[in-house]
């Protein structure tokens, strides 16, 4: 062979190399991201799961893209959102919003693996056999949330003991209901404190409570963990602050937003877990083996420029079991 035919031979062989080696890289992998919340109100907890991605070493559009599936508080979309994203062939779903989601997306698929954020008891929900040892193709994090009703009313009355009516908003369309209203009425019994219980799982009906609550002049109002009223938090605190009403709520964001007090979980921490899950269960962890994650910390927070606003004097005592003051 001649010098000139060699080297013509070679260069062509070269143009190759690069279409050969990318035809010859593994697909990006991708995240199906399903949440009963909405976008606009998600950013910090979508913040915190990428920032546990990140430490897994997954960043999007770099080496995992993300499908987002959003039901906007909609519970009775999630089941068609989930059945999209196994369409689609995910790598991993994180189904985060509380227990609806997690159980609309192990209603779709039982092999690709899922990490769950709820919010109640998920062994006695039935999402898990163990916390220690979940089995199946899901773990993820329970918030715990759903369970400290009891423990926000007795907030509420140490706040305002003399408060003999409390206003409530609960969501009939979130499973957990029940059980919280339950544990409400049992705390009410004993500080003897009446409970005016409004129902509101969809915009007509929470402009239809609000009302009520505005004519039944309650002392306080009391919004249940359920992740409908997140998607709708704003609109909510704006009520309480327009009705000069105290009000507590599961999260710290809406005291910060402008809520009077907050107890509950620091969500942000479990996102974050959730996404260092994800970051795993990619690399090779099977989620089965993943012991479901729960909350160590739970913040009482005060927003005392609200309760200037509300005329409202905050005990000593409260101000100082709180984890967080806001000036």
């Amino acid at each position: 062979m001649r010098r000139r035919q060699f080297i013509a031979l070679i260069g062509g062989s070269a143009a190759t190399w690069p279409l050969v080696a990318r035809a010859q890289q593994p697909a990006m992998p991708v995240l199906g991201f399903l949440s009963s919340r909405s976008p606009d109100e998600s950013k910090h907890v979508l913040a915190a799961f990428h920032q546990g991605l990140s430490e897994a070493g997954f960043v999007e559009g770099k080496n995992i893209a993300v499908e987002y599936r959003w039901a906007l508080g909609e519970y009775a979309k999630l089941s068609a959102l989930a059945a999209d994203l196994v369409k689609r062939n995910v790598t991993v779903i994180a189904a985060v919003g509380g227990d609806v989601s997690a159980r609309a997306a192990e209603q779709a698929t039982s092999t690709i693996p899922i990490v769950f954020g709820a919010g109640s008891d998920v062994v006695k929900a039935g999402l898990v056999k163990s916390l220690s040892k979940p089995e199946g193709n899901a773990t993820g994090f329970t918030l715990l949330t759903n369970d400290l009703e009891s423990k926000r009313l007795g907030l509420l009355h140490d706040l305002l003991p003399k408060a003999n009516a409390v206003g409530v908003l609960y969501d009939p369309n979130f499973r957990p209901a029940v059980d919280q209203l339950t544990a409400l009425e049992n705390a009410a019994k004993t500080v003897a404190l009446r409970l005016d219980v409004l129902r509101a799982g969809n915009d007509d009906d929470l402009n239809a409570g609000l009302q009520l609550l505005r004519n039944h002049r309650v002392s306080a109002l009391l919004v249940t963990a359920a992740p409908y009223f997140d998607t709708r938090r704003g609109r909510i605190i704006e009520f309480a602050a327009e009705n000069k009403i105290p009000a507590i709520y599961q999260f710290r964001e809406y005291a910060v937003d402008g809520g009077l007090i907050s107890y509950g979980p620091r969500i942000t921490e479990s996102y974050r877990q959730a996404g260092v899950y994800v970051g795993r269960i990619l690399n090779g962890a099977k989620p089965g083996d993943l012991p479901v994650l729960q909350p160590t910390n739970f913040d009482f927070v005060i927003n005392l420029k609200t309760a200037k606003a509300l005329g409202l004097t905050i005990p000593a005592g409260l101000i100082s079991f709180a984890d967080e003051v806001i000036e």
